[in-house]
């Protein structure tokens, strides 16, 4: 059963919520983008599938979500709510700090100087719908630690081929096949929606165990 607790932070009152494994080996907080909340299929399916394969999930809703808004908050006061987050938890486990889209973002641009052993970025917004130009990978490259970029085919905000080859650091990079920013895959894709949701879950498993405990 899930735990909730309300984090404050600089600008307002966060939830974080806790699905607990019975004996965790790693940690992975994650925070939800700039258009939904951590019900994201993508979060959710991370939160009922790792706890039992020994991985904590916790899922850090910003202030901003919490309070009913519509649009998200700057981008350094969704870094000071996953700050918060971290500060309000004693994790004993090596850490895995993430999120999706805007939250990914926030992840990458965190994750080294919060302490964090790896960082997950779950479609994350190389640039702006039809602005390649604007290219946010100094923000990926920047992470410091052990990254997995898990990908959709079809993301508007960052095709899997408009990513570097090689990417920068210690960054590894996953697709799910047919999958928009959202990884919802159409009904005429060539996989379901639970068989993109279980590559999610088995590739940021396997990472998890590789690449970050392994490591630790």
């Amino acid at each position: 059963m899930s735990e909730e607790r309300v984090v404050g932070t600089p600008h307002g009152e966060g939830l974080l919520v806790t699905d607990r494994a019975r004996r965790p080996t790693a940690t992975l907080l994650l925070s939800h983008g700039a258009g939904g909340g951590i019900e994201a299929r993508d979060l959710a399916a991370l939160a009922r599938h790792l706890p039992r394969q020994g991985v904590t999930v916790m899922r850090f809703e910003q202030p901003w979500r919490r309070a009913g808004r519509k649009v998200a908050t700057p981008p350094p006061t969704l870094d000071a709510g996953l700050r918060a987050a971290v500060d309000a938890v004693r994790v004993r486990t090596p850490l895995v700090l993430g999120g999706r889209s805007a939250g990914a973002r926030s992840a990458a641009r965190s994750a080294r100087t919060l302490g964090a052993s790896g960082c997950l970025a779950l479609s994350f917004p190389l640039h702006p719908p039809g602005r390649p130009e604007r290219s946010r990978l100094p923000e990926l490259a920047g992470a410091g630690v052990p990254t997995l970029v898990v990908q959709g085919e079809r993301d508007t905000m960052g095709r899997p081929e408009e990513f570097p080859d090689p990417l920068p650091g210690r960054t590894d990079l996953a697709v799910v096949p047919d999958a928009d920013h959202g990884l919802a895959v159409p009904r005429s894709a060539s996989i379901t929606q639970d068989d993109a949701m279980d590559i999610v879950v088995e590739t940021v498993l396997e990472w998890i165990f590789r690449d970050v405990v392994g490591t630790g």
